[in-house]
C-alpha cells in the first residue's frame, strides 16, 4: 500500500493544521517511549516488570506515562488480575496491531541505517558484534 503524501493532503486537507487530531497521535506513537513501548507489545502480552526491562532505560513513572497515554489512544489493551501479589499484562489492540503493520518496516528500516546516520556524532553500534 502506497500513498503519496499528495494522495493525503487530497484525502485529508487538514493535515498541517495546528489543530489537526493527527500531530496528537503522531506525538503518541512516534515518541521515544511510545515507539519503544508498542515495539516491545508487537510479540505478544507482556507483564509490567517485564516489559520494564524491555525497554531498556525507560523510569517507572515514564513507563507508566505512556501505557496510560497509549490505552486511551485504544492501540493498547491493559488486564489487571485480582491476584497477591497483583498481576497487570499489557497487549497490543487491533488498532495497535494495524499501526505496527505498519511502523515494523520503518523500525526495521531505522535499526538497518542507525549506525551510518550516527556514525557523524560519536561511535555507538546497536547491529550484531564485529569479530
Amino acid at each position: 500500500m502506497v500513498v503519496s503524501f499528495a494522495q493525503i493532503r487530497e484525502e485529508y486537507p487538514g493535515v498541517f493544521s495546528e489543530s489537526c487530531p493527527t500531530r496528537v497521535v503522531l506525538d503518541h506513537v512516534m515518541s521515544k517511549w511510545g515507539v519503544l513501548v508498542l515495539l516491545a507489545l508487537t510479540d505478544g502480552t507482556i507483564r509490567w516488570g517485564d516489559l520494564r526491562r524491555k525497554v531498556d532505560g525507560i523510569s517507572e513513572k515514564m513507563l507508566a506515562s505512556t501505557l496510560r497515554t497509549l490505552e486511551t489512544d485504544g492501540f493498547i489493551s491493559r488486564t489487571s488480575y485480582p491476584e497477591v501479589p497483583p498481576r497487570v499484562e499489557y497487549s497490543l489492540t487491533s488498532l495497535g496491531d494495524a499501526l505496527m503493520e505498519r511502523m515494523l518496516p520503518l523500525m526495521e528500516w531505522v535499526a538497518a541505517n542507525a549506525d551510518d546516520i550516527t556514525a557523524r556524532e560519536k561511535p555507538a553500534r546497536c547491529g550484531p558484534s564485529e569479530a
